[in-house]
């Protein structure tokens, strides 16, 4: 009974694990020209229902809050939008000598170029009882990684103009309407947007494996996930080391949502992403495999995590108020 309560309650992470199984033991369904149809289906239907989901969602009547804290967000952001890929960059120059697989390098890479997560992030965040925080990854992924693309610039700022922010702004102007049901109802986001997630994944699989020029070797898997693990470690050790000196001017609240919303990065935009910048690439799967590792993996860590950052803040709750001059 166990197993099968934490298969549900981690149901997307089996789902990820099938997805792959199902297309390694029958590619020719998802590949493009076959009977999923996913030139057309994944490309623009099911990225466009995951962004117009997500406009239904955003609440953006609650944006305004985070003005409030807006030293903490341009923290966030700075860190996640620009140290993070350029640190990976520079890492990747001496990881380039080795003999890891340079498509999983690139999708190194691109994890560097993705943002912060609304979910695990904020779920983590909220875990300990801190504060929350959250197109320039396709900028970003151009700038890095521009000639690994086979894509016209103007064809992907086409597509992601016609497949991301158009649905997400109908998405957010049919919330207005139906904003009072929406929030009665509290229809489930994000299962909806995980399990269009695992068609894309799925599709991208099937190229793979339909592809017999392409091999992963277990060696430049093995080092990809030890180095996932320590990146994500240092990162978030450094995150807290910056947000915790004396002239930092953030509370411990604010060092628990820059400790997991700088360094988690997003699965359900990056995915989508990915596919749009490097649609038709032979070798998008290798470089989604990253990405797709680095998902559970941020989600393990901070889970463990949790307990430990959560004393941490409450002592140093307590001792800001113990420090208080009585009046």
């Amino acid at each position: 009974m166990r197993l099968l309560e934490r298969m549900r309650k981690d149901w997307f992470m089996v789902g990820i694990v099938l997805a792959i199984a199902g297309a390694k033991l029958e590619p020719s369904i998802g590949v493009n020209g076959g009977p999923l149809k996913p030139e057309i289906t994944v490309s623009y239907i099911a990225v466009a229902t995951i962004f117009f989901n997500s406009g239904l969602s955003l609440k953006t009547e609650e944006l305004t809050s985070a003005l409030v804290h807006l030293k903490l967000h341009l923290f966030i952001q700075i860190f996640t939008l620009a140290f993070f890929p350029a640190a990976i960059w520079l890492f990747l120059q001496l990881l380039s000598i080795t003999p890891i697989n340079e498509w999983l390098l690139k999708g190194l890479q691109t994890v560097g170029c993705m943002p912060p997560p609304v979910s695990s992030a904020v779920i983590l965040t909220k875990a300990v009882g801190g504060n929350e925080g959250i197109i320039i990854t396709p900028l970003l992924l151009l700038l890095f990684l521009g000639s690994s693309s086979s894509v016209p610039f103007t064809s992907i700022f086409s597509q992601l103009f016609m497949t991301v922010v158009v649905p997400l702004i109908i998405g957010q102007i049919v919330r207005r309407y139906i904003k009072d049901w929406l929030e009665r109802k509290k229809p489930p986001f994000g299962a909806i947007s995980s399990s269009v997630l695992l068609m894309i994944i799925y599709t991208t699989f099937c190229d793979t494996f339909s592809n017999p020029n392409i091999d992963l070797d277990k060696f430049s898997l093995v080092l990809i996930l030890f180095i996932i693990f320590s990146i994500q470690l240092s990162f978030m050790l450094l995150t807290f080391i910056f947000s915790t000196r004396n002239n930092s001017g953030f509370t411990p609240a604010d060092t628990v949502a820059i400790i997991f919303c700088s360094t988690h990065k997003s699965l359900t935009l990056g995915i989508p992403m990915l596919k749009i910048v490097f649609a038709g690439h032979e070798h998008l799967s290798l470089i989604s495999v990253p990405l797709l590792i680095y998902h559970p993996a941020q989600i393990l860590l901070g889970s463990v995590l949790v307990p430990t950052i959560k004393s941490w803040m409450v002592s140093r709750q307590k001792g800001v108020k113990l420090m208080r001059p009585t009046v």
